[in-house]
């Protein structure tokens, strides 16, 4: 059975939730720094201080316990729940500890002294998950009793119930301004609801099982983000791929690039469209998408001309071949379980071939010049793919894999000649952030560059091979290429 896992929050350490303990990792060099063992039963959610100094855990064994989390050594043991301690949170200001647990009641504790501060009565089945808002003034809990509930998180008392999940809530989760409270459910619905009122603002639907965990982004609510942009090849339009939280938003946006005007909005996708790209010819654009299909459209009247389905994980990448005839895509998600690239027929919207090598998320496709070889880029959470894939277009064979990035290689792309592969890396670990040069033939590196402090996200030639261009929080440039 699996636990819990949470980041400090300075993202240098990782604490992981286990049958024997809880396992602290440093997150750059992905090595066990500590294990912390005193729980005498399974160890089911963890949770760092705001500070990080010190990392609380919740188990069977029926206690909460404090832990240092540079020394390793334990705190304080918390004690006053009948039954399996399933969730643990912080207060904002890290004063209070607040645990669920099955025995039906939320306990507040101090985290400074480990006395208990108050039990909250109300829930009449298993409370699975507790959430703080972010000014601390107000607790969500969820329970087996299907209500989320809300609390004074300095008297104690009950504020609101809200009702309407028909199964076990799983999980709860407050907004970043704290006006929106998430649970996720075993009636397979995300609920959001109004902190203040208690009212239900919207129920999303699109999960076909239980919805486990629910967490907001750091994004201001309702912001919609941009995945992917690409220009038609006359320069006429810019074709946009987007997603939001809401599921509201997972759509195709053709714009006219003098006007700025939007000329058609496309929608059929069910999830995040990661990738968008033109057709060589401009009449047809291609989209992928978390939602695990391809879909190709008819540029012009932004009709939906087919979905290729295959994939079993999120679509990150999609690019065509210089003739236009095929479409390459990329996927596989944070675990990693499709890690393929997949050749489609255009015409036909056939599976053409499954191009199979890669041991996690296929980030970025991208075809040479000539069509003849096709590059992927790879990486995930497990860190042991990290690598650039070069593939024979007409045969499916691997032609060369590519080692030296630390990190996910999140984009690739060649110049316009076809003598050389860029890539750019960097993920979770931020242990890499560097674009590397391949020699396309031979698969030997070239050149690292190095200068970004964050993740390279994408690389690109210019039109005559000089420059490469590289993104990540900012832009570089390198020039003399040739």
């Amino acid at each position: 059975m699996s636990g819990d896992i949470a980041y400090s929050p300075d993202g240098t350490r990782l604490a992981v939730a286990s049958s024997i303990g809880i396992w602290l990792y440093d997150t750059e060099t992905h090595q066990e720094v500590a294990l912390l063992t005193g729980h005498t039963d399974w160890v089911i959610s963890v949770s760092f201080s705001p500070d990080g100094n010190t990392v609380a855990s919740g188990s069977w064994d029926k206690t909460v316990r404090l832990w240092d989390a540079a020394t390793g050594e334990e705190h304080a043991t918390l004690m006053g729940h009948t039954d399996w301690v399933t969730s643990v949170v912080f207060s904002p200001d890290g004063g209070t500890v607040a645990s669920g647990s099955w025995d039906s009641t939320v306990r507040l504790w101090d985290a400074v002294t480990g006395e208990e501060k108050a039990t909250l009565r109300g829930h009449t089945g298993f409370v699975n998950s507790v959430s703080f808002s972010s000014d601390g003034s107000t607790l969500a809990s969820g329970s087996w009793d299907s209500t989320v509930r809300l609390w004074d998180a300095v008297t104690g008392e009950e504020k609101a119930t809200l009702r309407g999940h028909t199964g076990f809530v799983n999980s709860v989760s407050f907004s970043p301004d704290g006006s929106t409270v998430a649970s996720g459910s075993r009636d397979s619905t995300v609920r959001l609801w109004d902190a203040v009122t208690g009212e239900e603002k919207a129920t999303l639907r699109e999960h076909t099982g239980f919805v486990n965990s629910v967490s907001f982004s750091p994004l201001t609510e309702r912001e919609v983000s941009v995945y992917s942009v690409s220009f038609s090849p006359d320069g006429s339009t810019v074709a946009s791929g987007s997603g939001d939280l809401w599921g509201s938003d997972n759509t195709v946006r053709l714009w006219d690039t003098v006007t700025g005007e939007e000329k058609a909005t496309l929608r059929g996708h069910t999830g995040f469209v990661n990738s968008v790209s033109f057709s060589p010819g401009g009449n047809t654009l291609a989209s992928g998408s978390s939602d695990n299909t391809v879909r190709l459209w008819d540029a012009v009247t932004g009709e939906e001309k087919a979905t290729l389905r295959g994939h079993t994980e999120s679509v990150n990448s999609v690019s065509f071949s210089p003739d236009g005839s095929t479409v390459a895509s990329g996927s596989g998600d944070l675990w990693g379980s499709d890690n393929t690239v997949r050749l489609w027929d255009t015409v036909t919207g056939e599976e053409k071939a499954t191009l199979k090598g890669h041991t996690e998320g296929v980030n970025s496709v991208s075809f040479s010049p000539d069509g003849s070889t096709l590059a992927s880029g790879s990486g995930g959470l497990g860190g042991s793919d990290n690598t650039v894939r070069l593939w024979d277009t007409v045969t499916g064979e691997e032609k060369a894999t590519l080692k030296g990035h630390r990190d996910w290689v999140n984009s690739v792309s060649f110049s316009p000649d076809g003598s050389t592969l860029a890539s750019g890396s960097g993920g979770l670990w931020g242990g890499d952030n560097t674009v590397r040069l391949w020699d396309a033939v031979t698969g030997e590196e070239k050149a690292t560059l190095k200068g970004h402090t964050r993740h390279v996200n994408s690389v690109s030639f210019s039109p005559d091979g000089s420059t490469v261009a590289s993104g990540s929080r900012t832009v570089r440039f390198v020039y003399g290429m040739l």
